[in-house]
């Protein structure tokens, strides 16, 4: 296996989310809320790794936390989901509405499916890491 690149994330006061190395190499998001501070720094970090994205990456994000996600936090990852890069990522959200969830469908149906990461919903993490441990079908 390849070396892990570093995660090169920094907590900031008022940002809420966490990001975490996986063993497999991926990045494990918690998401406690989607205010404006948190999603720019979201996007930053986000645009940084698919800059230099250069293997499959799994990675799961647990939104389980958020109640609702806001129309800027839509476009953000729409945006995301659209670049090129993200073909590479096989991402797993968590959540813990059908509110939630929907929402994550329409950033996955909006965004340019030849670019769009591989999207799976769930509300159980064991079933989400189950996902995510299959392997890559190239």
């Amino acid at each position: 296996m390849s070396e892990i690149k570093p995660l090169n994330w920094k907590a900031e006061p008022g940002i809420g989310y966490m990001v975490a190395r996986r063993v497999d190499g991926g990045m494990q998001f918690v998401f406690t809320d989607l205010s404006e501070k948190t999603i720019a720094h979201w996007q930053k970090f986000a645009e940084e790794h698919l800059l230099d994205a250069d293997r499959l990456t799994r990675n799961l994000y647990d939104l389980r936390a958020v109640k609702e996600i806001p129309e800027e936090a839509m476009r953000v990852a729409i945006q995301l989901n659209s670049d090129p890069s993200a073909r590479k990522i096989r991402l797993a959200v968590v959540v813990a509405s059908d509110a939630v969830a929907d929402a994550i469908r329409k950033v996955a149906a909006l965004a340019e499916s030849n670019y769009a990461a591989e999207i799976h919903i769930y509300t159980d993490v064991d079933e989400a890491e189950a996902w995510l441990a299959q392997p890559f079908e190239i």
